[in-house]
């Protein structure tokens, strides 16, 4: 894509303006608490920055642009099910993690089953956050080959560096208060772009016509299997689009990943008090599912206006006739980018673009910092005690953010981007497996499952995940390994053994 001047002005200052409160941030940052969970300090708008700043990454919004150009209504699962966990967080899960004692979740799992589970539960909960850390540094990626002539390389570096400025200097108080001025400047663009699409489409009557036109009893309609009006409208306007199991999946993986994920906790730790990180938890549960919203609009309205290489290429092949008038695009990553060049008022493009990417940013730093804090206090500080001095614990914290990012870059280098959506649900499934019932029998039935049981689910659970999801098993892997989970939990609660390794090392 070509951008004019006004383009990059508007990306620029954009980006130039998260950095420095990225640096600004920093000067807050006087130990290795402040850092992790901003001493406890932070009210409900820092604590709501926080959870959105890394929630509403580049799945949220590429990627739901991306999926609802596909499947239209179905495509909300991704901010509907993070809004659902949010509001979960907030009503049932908030008070008792302040009230634990610990830093991280898998402190509360060790606490009652013991350093084993934490141990166990901290490498494959890194594992899970890894994934998505990779899915962002994939997301800025894709978008920066998009609207720059650069390599995959360049775009992969430039990515990290700026993820690293994100949250390097300033912790939970960069991804907190980075993560309150890109919730301003998304609302804001989410917006417009909702109004624009509206304006231009005729209203949502508008955006099915064009649709239809297109798609029903078309040949590019039947490549996509859609055959007449009445799949059209079936395809794009259904919830459950993608089939019942997958689009529940998709939501439940979603809540778990949220209350089972260590930055989300982490901003709920970093509030002054529970008033003010249940609040925190509750904004972000009400502001996310409308930038889904517009996001899903901008998809629909750009199904009526784009084709893709893969369908010219499909039509072309059978004898068929190219439509007219449409945009042709490389892959449907490129819906959302492609909308704000050539449908938005330049500056304002620019600034949307900017705000895109520091969207992908602060998704990837933020849920680089929770991979960190829980290598660094889960195993790392087990090893050498030295690493619990604040100091010591800042310098490393610091440092093993900054070796994620790099490995994640090499890895989003030798991985197609055409794996980023399915990234997110097996990240959110995985930790989920991972923590969730664990995490809650350490929280309200203490005592009541041994050991054993809480280490057989840690390890069973996610490998059920990962083994639903190679076999392609045909309903959502999340549920396979949430099965085995329960029942491991509920044969320790039914033996009636009374647990007594809730003396944890700590």
């Amino acid at each position: 894509m070509h951008l004019s001047p006004l383009h990059v002005v508007g990306l620029l200052a954009t980006i130039v303006l998260i950095i420095g409160i990225g640096i600004r941030s920093g000067r807050k940052v006087q130990s290795a608490a402040d850092f992790s969970s901003g001493g406890s300090r932070a009210g409900a708008w820092i604590v709501c920055g926080a959870i959105m700043g890394t929630l509403v990454s580049g799945q949220a919004t590429i990627g739901t642009a991306q999926l609802a150009f596909s499947y239209g209504m179905s495509a909300w699962w991704f901010t509907l099910g993070s809004g659902i966990g949010c509001l979960i967080l907030a009503i049932g899960y908030a008070a008792p993690f302040r009230h634990s004692g610990c830093s991280t979740l898998l402190q509360i799992v060790s606490k009652e089953y013991g350093p084993k589970a934490e141990s166990l539960g901290s490498i494959f909960c890194s594992i899970g956050i890894f994934i998505s850390v990779v899915a962002q540094v994939l997301s800025a990626t894709a978008l920066l080959i998009t609207i720059f002539p650069i390599n995959r390389l360049a775009a992969a570096v430039v990515s990290i560096a700026l993820m690293a400025f994100y949250v390097i200097f300033g912790g939970m108080w960069g991804a907190g208060m980075g993560g309150v001025a890109k919730l301003i400047l998304l609302y804001a663009t989410s917006i417009l772009g909702g109004i624009l699409v509206f304006v231009m489409a005729g209203g949502v009557s508008g955006l099915m016509d064009s649709l239809q036109t297109l798609l029903a009893g078309t040949a590019l309609g039947d490549y996509s299997g859609l055959t007449d009006a009445a799949s059209v409208h079936a395809r794009f306007t259904s919830l459950l689009a993608r089939g019942a199991s997958k689009d529940i999946g998709s939501a439940l993986s979603l809540l778990l990943g949220v209350l089972s994920t260590q930055t989300y906790a982490q901003a709920i730790w970093s509030g002054k008090t529970d008033r003010a990180a249940k609040k925190g938890a509750l904004l972000s549960a009400f502001l996310i599912p409308p930038i889904g919203i517009a996001c899903i609009l901008i998809g629909l309205y750009m199904r009526g206006h784009c084709i893709t290489a893969d369908e010219v290429q499909a039509l072309q092949a059978l004898g068929q006739s190219i439509p007219e008038g449409l945009i042709q695009i490389e892959s449907t990553s490129q819906v959302f980018p492609v909308f704000v060049v050539n449908f938005m008022p330049k500056l304002l493009g620019g600034i949307v673009l900017g705000t895109l990417f520091i969207t992908v940013v602060g998704g990837g730093s933020g849920l680089a910092l929770g991979m960190a804090s829980i290598l660094v206090t889960d195993i790392f500080a087990r090893k050498n005690p030295r690493v619990k001095e604040s100091g010591v614990n800042l310098t490393v914290t610091r440092g093993t953010i900054m070796v994620i990012l790099v490995i994640a870059a090499a890895v989003a280098i030798l991985v197609p981007g055409a794996m980023i959506n399915d990234f997110g649900f097996l990240s959110m499934g995985l930790r989920g497996a991972v923590v969730f019932l664990p995490m809650c029998g350490g929280l309200w039935l203490k005592g009541k499952i041994p050991s054993r049981f809480a280490l057989a689910a840690i390890i069973a659970g996610p490998i059920a995940v990962l083994a639903g999801k190679l076999l392609a098993i045909p309903f959502d892997p999340l549920f396979l390994g949430m099965a085995v989970c329960l029942v491991i939990m509920g044969a320790g609660l039914l033996s009636g053994k009374r647990n007594n390794l809730s003396l944890s090392s700590h």
